[in-house]
């Protein structure tokens, strides 16, 4: 196999292993924690010897540097002005990657530096790693600098589409960073992030659009809210973020009468966390999103504390929180030693629809686009990085479809003294017809 991805399922995003054909390798904008590209490769038999970024990143920080301080060379756009040893390429370089060649095509649009990597065999191209500007079916959004790039951003994203379309074979595979789950894309297709030059040909919406600015005006209209953390990764990856190797740091443990000051992230499973938990605790539990939320809703210096159960990796925490660039991460605390201690622990009630009631208010924490594709009638909407963020009070049901955003808001309106609410983990169509039923 010659490219092997990579994907986070938890940010939508995929990197890419390529074998280079003589036991080397290159991996395309890895994501911080380096074990999976080191463990990929060890199990073809390769050495990594290149990796290559797109784009600055806004969405995780950049794996680059981890790669580089194991032996590789870093390949990334002249324009992102890294202050990090790096080779800088432009459009229209060439250059000798093992026994393959890459090109340097500028793509800008997602970002003002943007390239795409071209792999060729030979003289023939096979791969395009197209990053955040050509996905199955859309782009990456152009809204991420600043709001008076967004619109040059897009007309340039039409354009380097485009470019890409008219000047690749058909056959070229296209392989995207950002997928269809992506908080960076913009309409992409959920689960076909890989795609050809000859299908987007067909079916691409730069393709159907009639010039640059209906393009631009169509992409903009339709864009949502994105986690408040975008704003500050960029100069991360542009500076450099630390090393920290395969060994992340470890989660010491912290006693009770060191909580003052600091904030409690409780990672446990959502029932686990309405069972009981420590006052004023946050409900984020550990699964792929986890990262995305902890970058969210809390500013990177704040120091944090979670409580954790053995049964879960404090390994994939670590290595998520890093990923969003939180650093400040105090160690953990463990709940049922709180409790011996004297410690006390609340609960919140998490119910099923059919326990809601004709009368209780119902809080629905999604995304705008999942609003509009279909609710309970009589809900009051509130996504949850607003929720969280802001000082809404209201009490009620809180729900999300699956539990874990709605345990969240659940857990923030607690800590401002909100006493009567609960969760249910169902969706809006269930609850719907629980209420009919009713």
């Amino acid at each position: 196999m010659l490219v092997t991805p990579i994907p986070d399922p938890g940010l939508g995003n995929t990197a890419y292993l390529v074998d280079l054909g003589d036991e080397s390798g290159l991996v395309v904008d890895p994501e911080r924690d380096p074990r999976p590209y080191l463990g990929a490769a060890a199990a073809l038999g390769l050495s990594i010897r290149h990796v290559a970024e797109t784009h600055l990143h806004a969405d995780f920080v950049s794996g680059a540097r981890e790669l580089v301080a194991l032996g590789a060379e870093l390949i990334a756009p002249r324009d992102s002005r890294l202050a990090h040893p790096h080779r800088a390429v432009s459009d229209g370089d060439e250059l000798k990657v093992g026994d393959l060649m890459l090109r340097v095509m500028a793509t800008p649009g997602h970002t003002p530096e943007h390239v795409a990597f071209v792999l060729l065999d030979g003289a023939t191209p096979i791969v395009v790693f197209s990053g955040g500007t050509l996905m199955a079916g859309g782009v990456a959004r152009p809204d991420l600098i600043a709001p008076d790039l967004s619109e040059p951003l897009a007309r340039e994203a039409y354009t380097s589409v485009r470019h890409l379309l008219e000047t690749l074979p058909g056959e070229v595979e296209v392989r995207p960073t950002h997928g269809g789950g992506s908080f960076c894309s913009a309409g992409a297709s959920p689960g076909a992030e890989v795609s050809t030059i000859a299908v987007e040909r067909r079916t691409h919406p730069a393709v159907r659009a009639p010039s640059p600015e209906a393009f631009a005006d169509e992409l903009l209209s339709g864009l949502g809210t994105y986690p408040t953390y975008f704003g500050r990764l960029r100069p991360v990856n542009q500076r450099g973020p630390e090393v920290y190797g395969i060994d992340l740091p470890p989660l010491h443990k912290v006693a009770g009468h060191d909580l003052p000051g600091r904030t409690i992230v409780d990672v446990r499973p959502i029932d686990r966390f309405a069972a009981g938990h420590i006052p004023g605790s946050i409900s984020i539990e550990l699964r792929g999103q986890f990262g995305t939320w902890l970058g969210w809703l809390f500013e990177p210096d704040e120091p944090i504390v979670f409580v954790i159960d053995p049964d879960q990796s404090e390994r994939d925490l670590v290595a998520q929180a890093l990923n969003v660039g939180h650093e400040a991460i105090v160690g953990k605390i463990d709940l049922p030693e709180w409790v011996v201690g004297g410690g006390e622990a609340e609960t919140i009630d998490l119910i099923s629809p059919q326990d809601i009631g004709p009368e209780r208010t119902i809080i629905d924490v999604r995304q705008h686009s999942e609003w509009d594709g279909g609710h309970v009638e009589r809900a009051v909407h509130a996504e949850l990085g607003d929720l969280a963020c802001g000082v809404l009070t209201i009490s009620g049901v809180v729900h999300c479809g699956h539990g874990q955003r709605a345990m969240t808001a659940a857990s923030f309106l607690r800590r401002r003294g909100v006493d009567d609410v609960a969760v249910t983990s169902a969706d809006h169509a269930v609850i719907t017809a629980a209420l009919a039923a009713t």
